[in-house]
């Protein structure tokens, strides 16, 4: 039995699957990937929208959380893609450099507005600090 046969169009799945994405020019950047919702041009189908909306951050604070979500996103679907091809080395570089740079722009962020979540290693001290700090939608 194949991975597939429990969808109701198998041939779709099988398909999508066997897309030629296996390096790191098949990619957009996380950016691009982010405001499409699909980090792979070939695969990428604009549906309804003509342009993505781009996003304009107003502060610092915002950009920083763009990145971070941007990275994320990246590296979630880098991921789903790992699932179904656990082999590509190079999709495998490109989802640690990701990971790498997610965790830098996190700690970033957290030194500079405070915890972005609650495994931050700050919030351990004693006494609690999570509301510390102004949350992201207050002013300073």
């Amino acid at each position: 039995m194949n991975n597939y046969q429990h969808y109701p169009n198998s041939n779709y799945y099988k398909n999508f699957n066997a897309q030629n994405v296996n390096s790191n020019q098949d990619l957009f950047d996380p950016y691009t990937g982010f405001i499409h919702g699909n980090m792979f041009p070939k695969t990428y189908d604009p549906y309804k929208l003509s342009k993505p909306y781009e996003i304009k951050p107003l502060n610092e604070q915002a950009q920083l959380l763009t990145q971070i979500d941007a990275l994320k996103f990246a590296m979630i679907d880098l991921g789903l893609y790992l699932d179904v091809h656990p082999d590509d080395q190079n999709m495998l570089n490109t989802f640690n450099q990701y990971r790498v740079q997610a965790n830098e722009l996190k700690m970033e962020y957290d030194s500079k507005y405070g915890p972005l979540l609650l495994s931050n290693d700050s919030l351990t001290a004693f006494p609690w600090a999570w509301n510390d700090r102004p949350w992201p939608w207050e002013n300073k």
